[in-house]
């Protein structure tokens, strides 16, 4: 099996180097990671310069790695490029989770999105980080995840995320909760304002989501899809609202 890693917290992260490690158990692993962190950079891709990859200063024990300056997207469709379509792209593990709206601006999952879309398996892997993250303690549960997944040809794109000290694994579906935005006013170092964005939860977790998994201690594995498409509305609209065929059609 040929496995790209990459993330969107940069190539300097200790979660590419642990997902590697593990990764490389299951086949011949390649990193092209971006440059800097692109956290919550969500599927942007950079069409306005070229991009370029370096050599990765960093020492993965042995496995090829390669910094990019782009986006976690960009990293996936550069690797896949470089690398003759490898088998599945894994992305992360990221520092701080992925659950419910996250996944909407997620850099991480973007890039296993950006596999789907080149016809790769894409599986986006992240942990809390109010706590330091402690990787060997995951490890097993990472090694347990990627082999339930690779095993299984039928999931495509799928988020995974591991709480501090997991008791067990379950699948989950996405968290769609109401927030309240929450604006921090702040003052930088020349006395200048500055804001900080952020989110508030304005209702607790259902039981089956990925949150709920998470706040109980149970790794969360949620299989997704590109297509948006509501199809029940799609339906009401079509038995509620018919289109004529003509509709929009001059007549003589």
């Amino acid at each position: 099996m040929k496995i790209l890693v990459t993330n969107d917290d940069g190539i300097y992260s200790p979660g590419i180097a642990a997902l590697a490690k593990i990764a490389a158990r299951f086949g011949e692993v390649k990193i092209v990671a971006p440059d800097v962190e692109q956290s919550s950079m969500g599927h942007a891709i950079t069409a306005s310069r070229p991009l370029s990859y370096k050599k990765s200063p960093v020492d993965f024990g042995g496995i090829e790695a390669y910094r990019v300056n782009g986006t976690p997207a960009d990293c996936v469709a550069l690797g896949q490029h470089l690398w003759d379509k490898p088998d599945v792209v894994l992305s992360g593990i990221n520092m701080g989770p992925n659950l419910g709206n996250a996944m909407w601006h997620s850099g991480t999952l973007a890039a296993a999105k950006q596999a789907v879309l080149f016809g790769l398996k894409g599986i986006a892997l992240s942990t809390p980080t109010d706590v330091e993250p402690d990787f060997p303690s995951l490890d097993p549960f990472v090694e347990q995840t990627l082999d339930l997944l690779f095993k299984n040809p039928h999931l495509n794109l799928v988020n995974v995320n591991f709480p501090h000290h997991p008791k067990g694994v379950r699948w989950t579906r996405q968290s769609v909760r109401l927030y309240d935005n929450k604006i921090v006013p702040g003052l930088d170092p020349m006395g200048r304002k500055h804001y900080w964005f952020t989110v508030v939860p304005l209702e607790p977790a259902e039981e089956g989501t990925d949150r709920w998994a998470i706040e109980n201690q149970f790794v969360s594995i949620t299989p997704l899809r590109l297509d948006l498409t509501n199809e029940a509305e799609l339906v009401k609209a079509q038995l509620a609202y018919p289109i004529s065929e003509s509709a929009g059609q001059q007549t003589e």
